[in-house]
Protein backbone atom coordinates (compact mmCIF):
# COMPACT_ATOMS: atom_id res chain seq x y z
CA UNK A 1 0.00 0.00 0.00
CA UNK A 2 1.36 3.41 -0.94
CA UNK A 3 1.76 6.31 1.49
CA UNK A 4 -1.04 8.15 -0.33
CA UNK A 5 -3.41 5.21 0.16
CA UNK A 6 -2.48 4.96 3.83
CA UNK A 7 -3.07 8.69 4.24
CA UNK A 8 -6.51 8.35 2.64
CA UNK A 9 -7.41 5.51 4.98
CA UNK A 10 -6.41 7.46 8.06
CA UNK A 11 -8.14 10.55 6.70
CA UNK A 12 -11.62 9.09 7.36
CA UNK A 13 -11.08 9.51 11.09
CA UNK A 14 -9.84 13.06 10.47
CA UNK A 15 -12.89 13.74 8.29
CA UNK A 16 -15.24 12.66 11.08
CA UNK A 17 -13.48 14.86 13.62
CA UNK A 18 -13.53 17.81 11.21
CA UNK A 19 -17.24 17.40 10.48
CA UNK A 20 -18.07 17.16 14.17
CA UNK A 21 -16.00 20.29 14.83
CA UNK A 22 -17.83 22.21 12.07
CA UNK A 23 -21.21 21.10 13.42
CA UNK A 24 -20.25 22.18 16.94
CA UNK A 25 -19.18 25.55 15.54
CA UNK A 26 -22.45 25.90 13.62
CA UNK A 27 -24.46 25.17 16.76
CA UNK A 28 -22.38 27.73 18.66
CA UNK A 29 -23.19 30.29 15.97
CA UNK A 30 -26.90 29.64 16.50
CA UNK A 31 -26.49 29.94 20.28
CA UNK A 32 -24.46 33.14 19.94
CA UNK A 33 -27.12 34.56 17.63
CA UNK A 34 -29.79 33.77 20.19
CA UNK A 35 -27.71 35.27 23.00
CA UNK A 36 -27.24 38.50 21.06
CA UNK A 37 -30.93 39.32 20.62
CA UNK A 38 -32.93 41.61 22.82
CA UNK A 39 -36.06 39.77 24.02
CA UNK A 40 -38.27 42.79 23.32
CA UNK A 41 -37.13 43.10 19.72
CA UNK A 42 -36.75 39.38 19.09
CA UNK A 43 -39.74 38.77 16.86
CA UNK A 44 -38.88 41.64 14.55
CA UNK A 45 -35.97 42.69 12.45
CA UNK A 46 -32.64 41.21 11.62
CA UNK A 47 -32.11 39.17 14.79
CA UNK A 48 -34.94 36.79 13.92
CA UNK A 49 -33.83 36.58 10.28
CA UNK A 50 -30.28 35.74 11.33
CA UNK A 51 -31.49 33.12 13.77
CA UNK A 52 -33.72 31.55 11.11
CA UNK A 53 -30.81 31.41 8.69
CA UNK A 54 -28.33 29.97 11.19
CA UNK A 55 -30.84 27.48 12.57
CA UNK A 56 -31.92 26.23 9.16
CA UNK A 57 -28.31 25.87 8.10
CA UNK A 58 -27.33 24.01 11.25
CA UNK A 59 -30.37 21.73 11.13
CA UNK A 60 -29.78 20.91 7.44
CA UNK A 61 -26.08 20.27 8.01
CA UNK A 62 -26.62 17.97 11.00
CA UNK A 63 -29.40 16.07 9.23
CA UNK A 64 -27.28 15.72 6.08
CA UNK A 65 -24.36 14.44 8.14
CA UNK A 66 -26.49 11.73 9.73
CA UNK A 67 -28.06 10.73 6.40
CA UNK A 68 -24.60 10.31 4.90
CA UNK A 69 -23.49 8.13 7.78
CA UNK A 70 -26.67 6.01 7.70
CA UNK A 71 -26.61 5.57 3.92
CA UNK A 72 -22.89 5.15 3.22
CA UNK A 73 -20.54 5.04 6.17
CA UNK A 74 -22.36 2.72 8.57
CA UNK A 75 -23.09 0.00 5.96
CA UNK A 76 -19.38 -0.01 5.05
CA UNK A 77 -18.40 -0.32 8.70
CA UNK A 78 -20.95 -3.09 9.26
CA UNK A 79 -19.60 -5.03 6.28
CA UNK A 80 -16.00 -4.74 7.48
CA UNK A 81 -16.76 -5.11 11.21
CA UNK A 82 -19.96 -7.12 11.82
CA UNK A 83 -19.23 -7.05 15.56
CA UNK A 84 -19.98 -3.30 15.51
CA UNK A 85 -23.57 -3.69 14.31
CA UNK A 86 -25.01 -3.09 17.82
CA UNK A 87 -22.97 0.12 18.09
CA UNK A 88 -24.16 1.22 14.65
CA UNK A 89 -27.80 0.52 15.60
CA UNK A 90 -27.40 2.69 18.70
CA UNK A 91 -25.88 5.48 16.60
CA UNK A 92 -28.75 5.21 14.11
CA UNK A 93 -31.22 5.45 17.01
CA UNK A 94 -29.40 8.59 18.13
CA UNK A 95 -29.76 9.96 14.61
CA UNK A 96 -33.50 9.36 14.77
CA UNK A 97 -33.78 11.04 18.18
CA UNK A 98 -31.72 14.02 17.01
CA UNK A 99 -33.89 14.27 13.90
CA UNK A 100 -36.95 14.42 16.12
CA UNK A 101 -35.36 17.15 18.24
CA UNK A 102 -34.37 19.09 15.13
CA UNK A 103 -37.99 18.88 13.95
CA UNK A 104 -39.14 20.40 17.23
CA UNK A 105 -36.51 23.12 16.97
CA UNK A 106 -37.49 23.87 13.39
CA UNK A 107 -41.15 24.12 14.33
CA UNK A 108 -40.31 26.46 17.20
CA UNK A 109 -38.27 28.69 14.90
CA UNK A 110 -40.93 28.72 12.21
CA UNK A 111 -43.57 29.45 14.84
CA UNK A 112 -41.59 32.46 16.06
CA UNK A 113 -41.07 31.00 19.53
CA UNK A 114 -39.44 33.24 22.07
CA UNK A 115 -35.81 33.11 23.13
CA UNK A 116 -36.44 30.97 26.23
CA UNK A 117 -38.26 28.27 24.27
CA UNK A 118 -35.63 28.29 21.54
CA UNK A 119 -32.89 28.00 24.15
CA UNK A 120 -34.59 24.90 25.62
CA UNK A 121 -34.73 23.29 22.17
CA UNK A 122 -31.11 24.19 21.42
CA UNK A 123 -29.91 22.93 24.80
CA UNK A 124 -31.64 19.60 24.18
CA UNK A 125 -30.16 19.23 20.71
CA UNK A 126 -26.74 20.27 22.01
CA UNK A 127 -26.73 17.74 24.86
CA UNK A 128 -27.77 14.78 22.72
CA UNK A 129 -25.53 15.81 19.81
CA UNK A 130 -22.46 16.13 22.03
CA UNK A 131 -23.10 12.80 23.76
CA UNK A 132 -23.64 11.17 20.36
CA UNK A 133 -20.46 12.64 18.85
CA UNK A 134 -18.32 11.55 21.79
CA UNK A 135 -19.70 8.01 21.73
CA UNK A 136 -19.33 7.81 17.94
CA UNK A 137 -15.73 8.99 18.11
CA UNK A 138 -14.87 6.56 20.93
CA UNK A 139 -16.38 3.64 19.03
CA UNK A 140 -15.45 4.42 15.42
CA UNK A 141 -12.33 6.55 15.04
CA UNK A 142 -9.97 3.60 15.28
CA UNK A 143 -12.12 1.66 12.81
CA UNK A 144 -12.15 4.60 10.41
CA UNK A 145 -8.35 4.72 10.39
CA UNK A 146 -8.32 1.40 8.53
CA UNK A 147 -11.63 1.52 6.66
CA UNK A 148 -11.45 1.19 2.90
CA UNK A 149 -14.25 3.31 1.55
CA UNK A 150 -14.31 4.54 -2.03
CA UNK A 151 -16.69 7.49 -1.80
CA UNK A 152 -16.32 11.21 -1.37
CA UNK A 153 -16.27 12.70 2.12
CA UNK A 154 -19.62 14.37 1.35
CA UNK A 155 -21.18 10.99 0.59
CA UNK A 156 -19.89 9.55 3.85
CA UNK A 157 -20.40 12.53 6.18
CA UNK A 158 -22.85 14.84 4.48
CA UNK A 159 -22.30 18.06 2.53
CA UNK A 160 -20.06 19.89 4.98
Amino acid sequence: MSERETTRLVAWSHEMRAVHRRLREALQLVLDSLDSVDSLDFLHGEAMKDLLLYCRGFCAALDGHHRGEDRTLFPAIAAAHPDLRPVLRKLEQDHSMIGYLLGGLGAAVEGAAGPDELRRHLDGVSAIMESHFRYEERQLLTVLEALELHVTPAEAFGPL
